[in-house]
């Protein structure tokens, strides 16, 4: 009895891994797709596609530490993608507000965000043993955390 039950939790585990993402060789990628992907990130290297319900997403490297994810719709177009950056790359308001409203807080992973054209920045924060997430729009307003 126990063995079945943990051979089910085994099925439903690696079951429910693919029906939300599912890795997918670049040959099942639709061509309108990876002709734009291969336009808009030519320097692209480590690539790695999967498709998430009506989306394909591709995670790939720029260089040697930029990590880059883009998500994709059937036609082609880029709905969004995400950018690992430095502190150093956001806008100063971004800056400017971790400082003013998270004294204390140490700046541990940034990650730009592009979404149908709108621009924000995902900052975590580490003070201590504490850790939290900051969604910022480029003017510096959070978003959410």
């Amino acid at each position: 009895m126990r063995t079945r039950a943990i051979q089910l939790l085994a099925v439903f585990i690696i079951g429910a891994g693919t029906i939300f993402a599912q890795d997918i060789p670049e040959s099942q990628v639709p061509s309108v797709i990876l002709n734009n992907f291969k336009k808009q990130f030519s320097e692209a290297s480590d690539i790695e596609w999967e498709k998430k319900g009506d989306l394909y997403n591709v995670e790939f490297e720029i260089g040697w530490f930029t990590d880059y994810e883009a998500w994709y719709n059937a036609d082609g177009k880029m709905t969004r993608y995400t950018q690992e950056i430095t502190d150093k790359d956001f806008p100063k308001a971004v800056s400017n507000a971790i400082k003013k409203q998270y004294s204390g807080y140490r700046i541990d992973d940034v990650k730009k965000i592009v979404e149908n054209g709108v621009e924000t920045y995902k900052v975590e924060l580490e003070k201590g043993h504490e850790e939290i997430d900051v969604l910022f729009s480029k003017d510096g307003k959070v978003i959410s955390f």
